[in-house]
């Protein structure tokens, strides 16, 4: 039951919030089929970015390095996940589509994080810490994988009609861009009190409004 409950509150919200971004392309719709597979194939990385954050925890002994080394981990992971299940396939016909993409992917990969991080006060019978830790990814840690990841897929965006390299150099900026939001968030998550916590959510709600105006600009 613990473990339905846990699953509930991590893939919920970001099911939510895929309905939210899927209606920014409503004009041209994605296939179900390739949107669920994303979403899965961001829940599969995960598994993959837990085996090598807790190899990068084993060799890095600065915590701020190792901070840094896992956001990477995690937005190369999630990208990739795009790379195989998106971006070959025939329905990636507009630059739109692959910021969809690649907030699809990031969503999955949240709901299975989330839930792994729901799952370990509810399995200690803290309920209420459950819930809390359940809302404040909601609003936090969920929004932060979406905007990194659509980071990138907007940078993939706005090259969507230039040549290889172009496209290969755009890859590359967005990643880095990615991975310097991603640990500048949890650096001062962690560094945080009470009160700057709420503020770095603030700055992360400014960052969805930015993302909005980026699917604009690449439409």
């Amino acid at each position: 039951m613990i473990l339905v409950y846990a699953l509930l509150a991590g893939i919920l919200p970001a099911i939510l919030w895929l309905w939210f971004w899927l209606k920014e392309d409503n004009l041209h719709p994605e296939p179900r089929a390739l949107v669920a597979a994303s979403f899965l194939g961001g829940m599969i990385v995960v598994i993959v970015a837990v085996v090598l954050e807790k190899y990068a925890y084993d060799i890095i002994s600065d915590n701020t390095f190792r901070y840094i080394a896992w956001a990477a981990i995690e937005e190369i992971c999630k990208f990739t996940a795009v790379a195989v299940i998106a971006l070959p396939s025939k329905n990636m016909d507009e630059p739109i589509d692959v910021m969809i993409y690649c907030i699809t992917v990031a969503l999955g990969f949240a709901a299975l994080e989330n839930t792994l991080f729901i799952l370990s006060p509810l399995h200690s019978g803290e309920i209420t810490k459950g819930i809390i830790t359940g809302n404040m990814r909601f609003v936090g840690a969920t929004l932060v994988h979406t905007v990194c990841s659509a980071i990138i897929g907007f940078m993939v965006g706005i090259s969507y009609y230039k040549s290889d390299f172009i496209k290969a150099i755009s890859i590359i900026i967005g990643v880095i861009l990615a991975i310097a939001l991603h640990s500048t968030f949890n650096l001062s998550i962690i560094n945080s009190s009470g009160t700057d916590t709420l503020k770095i959510f603030g700055l992360v709600w400014c960052a969805v409004v930015i993302l909005i105006i980026l699917f604009e600009e690449v439409k």
